[in-house]
Order: structure tokens, then sequence, then C-alpha cells
């Protein structure tokens, strides 16, 4: 009887292993795909002032993840500041790329597009406006 039972334990100490080892390929597979598909913020956040994002450059608003390039005077683009390979939040633009800390991905801040992975996926665009003097990044209210 003991015998049966230790074949029992190294059979599902097996199977565990394996469903394991099947959990993380689909983690890998998932991240080609993105993991933040989602655009953010949803719902409307006042960055600040529009002054504060330089001509030609970027400004990381790492707290609501949100990054706003300014591509000429008066004109703003958004992008969710979320990496889209694991979700980590981007922690600093250098040379208009964005970094992510998590796994070195870096990403356009102009458009978005994954200049280096592991991320394949650009940044989600999000719309983003000046209101009453202010950036104001996520949908209308």
């Amino acid at each position: 009887m003991s015998g049966q039972s230790t074949r029992r334990t190294v059979l599902k100490g097996a199977a565990l292993a394996g469903a394991a080892g099947l959990g993380a390929a689909a983690c890998s597979t998932d991240s080609k795909l993105g993991h933040a598909q989602v655009p953010t913020p949803t719902a409307p956040v006042t960055l600040g002032a529009p002054d504060e994002v330089p001509v030609g450059g970027a400004k990381l608003y790492r707290e609501q993840r949100v990054l706003v390039s300014c591509p000429a005077k008066g004109r703003y683009k958004a992008f969710s500041a979320q990496c889209t390979h694991a979700g980590c939040v981007l922690d600093k633009i250098e040379n208009n790329e964005g970094n992510c800390p998590c796994h070195g991905s870096r990403f356009d801040v102009t458009t978005g597009k994954a200049l280096q992975g592991p991320a394949t996926v650009p940044l989600p665009e999000v719309p983003v406006r000046v209101e009453n003097g202010r950036l104001v990044a996520g949908p209308e209210a």
C-alpha cells in the first residue's frame, strides 16, 4: 500500500509541475499581445499647465500613468504610460524614449511605438485636451 501511495504522490507532483509549466507558457505568449490594451486613464484627469510639456519633447505623469508629447506649440498627443508587455508604469523619458523599468522595453513618446522589447505592442493613445488652462487626459466626462 505504501508503494502505491508513493506512486500517486509522484504522479500528482508531476501533474502539478506540468500545469505550472503550461501557466508559464501561456504567460509568455500573452506578453506578445500586450497586457495594457485599455488606455489609462479611463476617466478624465487634470495633469497640469500645458507649458510644462516642452515643445518637441514630452513629459511623464507617472502617478496618472500618462505621457504627453508636444510636437508643436499648442498641440499635444498623449499615450498610456503603462508598458504593453507586463503592465509596469514607465519611469522616465530620455531622448524622446519612454523607459520601462521592469524589463527594459522602450517606446517612442511621439508615436507610442515599441522601439525595444520585450514589448511589441505600441502604447495606447489617450485623448488629451486643454480645458481652463490645464491639460486634461482621458475621455470627456
